[in-house]
């Protein structure tokens, strides 16, 4: 049996900060592992879900400058769960003051589910400013990849989920989910916006590894987390990630062509379709695709945690 790598061992941040952004937006912000070492950006998923002191231990502290951040109106940045003033646009040109207000010249970015798109965005923007890549779960925010998680193929392998996931919506608008939960979230009652932002929450946290875990459907359902994190991915999806065109991120990969990376991608991943690794890999050649045989979305399964350690072992010089 090949040996599994684990997580580094947890360690605490050397520096926090407050990185206001706009008038309205204020980013949280930390660094931690070595203040010397290769820069590393930790770009967080949902959009909305914000960063979690384990997010820290995919790197070996003694060779990375690891740095980690809250996207706006997710987890500690402020103000909490709001959508003004917050699309893709937005997110990248926070990367880049964030860059700048570090005095890093040039990083490493490692993103999974949302936190790929982001990347990848911030990426073919700023390609002088990207080392190397590790990203995971690949989502390239496409009409397809909503009708798959939403209506025509996750439901099928989480029938019990969806029942109760459908089951807030009448029949005729489930053709369009994302479009009926974002007008009960902008309900004037505040008991039909409580439900869908648990609800939208809850999908997600069941539907995320190829066993149950029940300690990320509770964190999913504490109440200040689904506000931020269903909320501000509504937001999104409902607006096709504010992108330019559908399918920009895969069409505009030739602007990273030459940016080393690894691409890890669960076979079993019900919410993020493995083509869409494959799909990338043919246009991002410099990375490495690994597809794990015993893993779904989650990043924290053994078989993605191994890879994910291993690739960014390989990439700290």
């Amino acid at each position: 049996m090949t040996y599994r790598r684990s997580l580094y061992p947890p360690v605490e941040p050397w520096d926090t900060g407050r990185l206001p952004v706009s008038d309205l937006h204020e980013l949280h912000y930390e660094q931690c592992g070595n203040r010397e070492g290769k820069p590393v950006l930790f770009v967080h998923g949902g959009p909305g879900g914000g960063c979690e002191p384990d997010d820290r231990r995919f790197f070996d502290p003694t060779a990375w400058r690891i740095v980690l951040f809250d996207q706006r109106g997710a987890g500690r940045s402020t103000p909490h769960a709001c959508i003004e003033e917050n699309t893709t646009a937005h997110l990248v040109s926070d990367i880049e003051t964030l860059r700048r207000r570090l005095g890093i010249d040039r990083w490493v970015l490692f993103g999974g589910s949302w936190g790929s798109s982001l990347s990848l965005a911030y990426a073919e923007t700023h390609p002088d400013r990207v080392a190397a890549m590790v990203l995971r779960g690949i989502f390239l925010v496409q009409r397809s990849e909503f009708d798959w998680y939403y209506r025509s193929g996750t439901p099928l392998v989480f029938p019990q989920a969806a029942e109760r996931f459908y089951g807030l919506i009448p029949e005729d608008e489930r053709g369009d989910m994302i479009a009926a939960y974002h007008r009960r979230i902008g309900d004037a009652d505040p008991e039909v916006r409580r439900l869908a932002l648990a609800e939208w929450a809850r999908w997600e946290a069941e539907t995320s590894s190829l066993l149950p875990d029940p300690d990320r459907v509770a964190r999913y359902g504490r109440a200040e987390f689904a506000e931020a994190f269903a909320g501000i991915e509504l937001h999104y999806f409902a607006n096709l990630g504010f992108f330019d065109y559908e399918g920009q991120l895969l069409a505009e990969a030739d602007r990273i062509a030459r940016i080393p990376g690894a691409i890890v991608h669960g076979r079993y991943d019900m919410v993020c379709p493995l083509r869409n690794a494959v799909e990338l890999s043919r246009r991002w050649t410099e990375a490495e695709l690994q597809i794990i045989d015993d893993a779904g979305h989650d990043a924290f399964e053994p078989g993605t945690v191994d890879a994910l350690v291993r690739a960014t072992d390989r990439l700290r010089g």
